[in-house]
């Protein structure tokens, strides 16, 4: 029986989720489970230049994997053919493979899932199974999309959000430092999470959120960042809309790392478990590609810091 009066709970917001016409999950590696159970995949290739959660879901639910390389344009060195119910993982590492690349992917490989966390705005293209993550662009604790046309069967349940969302409330009235175990704690969770639907309050805060805001002030912060320091980046970066970071490409990425934290900069060390991977492409990516802040919290007296400390090194 519903209830009536009472104290308030959260309003309910009234805008447009952004991708209100796809699937819509509790995490990022739970769509992957949920296309690993329709398509009924047997075996996954996986980049080695990735975080640890994708090997450990592929351990957990028994399907075997296999590690690739990638090249310095981010793109799989695969040259197997992929056997029936094969397919091969294809990271949008920081939004740098565009949709005509895409569409030659799976041309080539045929049997794709294709991870676009780092590339919330990118569309899905027609028929290439595609994963999106909140949680890497916007302050909710969790929540996923997917674009599929494989049929899942079995009854999933709605997750419930409102025991991890200390971190969030936290730092909105505090500061990061503070509340940085809770959000720890809260990745933790996520390793045994089962496949669950999307949590009502993930789906409400998703529905007050100006996405083209977002998108604006996350293109005007990328683009001051590329103005002052692409001389200095190793990498030559494609025009992103609404990119995750800017990836910043030095030759001392964990000492730069260091005097950025010094100065209360954060800079994650994206795919800590490739470091130990001596004398390839992954571990010089995983070390010296600083995934730097250009997300909608900051302006360009924010990005100016950022530059200024930066360039300190080179000094």
């Amino acid at each position: 029986m519903k209830e009536i009066g009472g104290y308030f709970g959260l309003e309910q917001f009234c805008g447009r989720e952004y991708y209100a016409d796809l699937i819509a999950v509790n995490t990022a590696r739970n769509a992957l489970q949920y296309i690993l159970k329709a398509r009924k995949v047997k075996k996954l290739y996986i980049p080695y230049f990735l975080c640890a959660s994708v090997s450990k879901l592929c351990e957990r639910e028994g399907y075997a994997y296999e590690y690739y390389s990638i090249n310095k344009e981010f793109l799989p060195v695969f040259a197997k053919t992929l056997a029936d119910r094969e397919y091969i993982y294809v990271v949008n590492f920081y939004g740098q493979i565009d949709d005509k690349t895409i569409g030659e992917l799976k041309a080539k490989y045929r049997n794709v899932i294709f991870d676009n966390v780092q590339a919330f705005f990118q569309k899905p293209i027609s028929g290439i199974d595609t994963i999106y993550s909140c949680r890497k662009f916007f302050g909710v604790s969790d929540g996923a999309y997917l674009s599929t046309d494989a049929e899942y069967k079995e009854v999933l349940e709605i997750d419930k959000s409102g025991a991890r969302v200390k971190h969030l409330l936290g730092r909105f009235e505090g500061n990061a430092a503070e509340y940085y175990n809770d959000f720890k704690k809260n990745d933790e969770i996520f390793i045994d999470l089962p496949l669950r639907y999307m949590s009502k309050l993930t789906h409400n805060v998703l529905h007050a959120i100006d996405y083209d805001e977002v998108k604006r002030k996350r293109n005007q912060n990328f683009s001051f960042l590329e103005k002052q320091l692409a001389e200095r980046n190793k990498l030559k970066l494609k025009k992103v809309d609404g990119p995750y970071c800017y990836p910043f490409y030095c030759g001392n990425g964990m000492e730069l790392k260091r005097k950025l934290a010094t100065n209360k900069i954060y800079v994650a060390t994206l795919w800590p478990n490739v470091l130990c991977l001596d004398g390839t492409l992954e571990k010089d990516f995983a070390e010296n590609i600083l995934p730097l802040p250009c997300d909608q919290r900051y302006n360009e007296e924010d990005m100016k810091r950022i530059v200024e400390v930066i360039l300190l090194c080179w000094s």
